[in-house]
């Protein structure tokens, strides 16, 4: 199961990221703009993602996913790190955050990172 130090790793291996402590906690940002955290005693993750989607997730996955009382005005959600099924759903939901708040330059550098298998690019 993933903990902490692989979200610090991936994270960190996102193009143009940095970790920095904010609110008492690790925070990572992609051109000075947060895509995750690592809130409390880093068991959860919070990462973008957009509300009409967070609301399906919460559904379908409660034990996975859910939103904190005071992000529920903004478009986070927590994750659950020791239900994770590997790093590879770990990094598939990092990247996807990641992707929400790079800038236009970063998704024109990797227009597939972040996007599901069926929505990549074909060669």
């Amino acid at each position: 199961m993933p903990d902490a130090e692989d979200v610090r790793r991936i994270a960190l291996s996102l193009p143009d990221s940095t970790e920095k402590i904010a609110w008492s906690m690790p925070t990572f940002r992609v051109a000075g703009k947060m895509f995750a955290t690592l809130p409390e005693d880093e068991s959860s993750m919070a990462v973008r993602c957009p509300k009409e989607e967070r609301d399906e997730l919460v559904l379908a996955e409660p034990g996975k996913f859910w939103v904190a009382d005071h992000e529920a005005q903004f478009a986070w959600i927590r994750v659950r790190l020791a239900v994770l099924e590997d790093e590879s759903e770990l990094h598939d939901i990092l990247a996807d955050s990641w992707r929400q708040a790079a800038p236009p330059r970063l998704l024109d550098l990797h227009p597939d990172l972040g996007l599901p298998a069926g929505e990549r690019r074909r060669e």
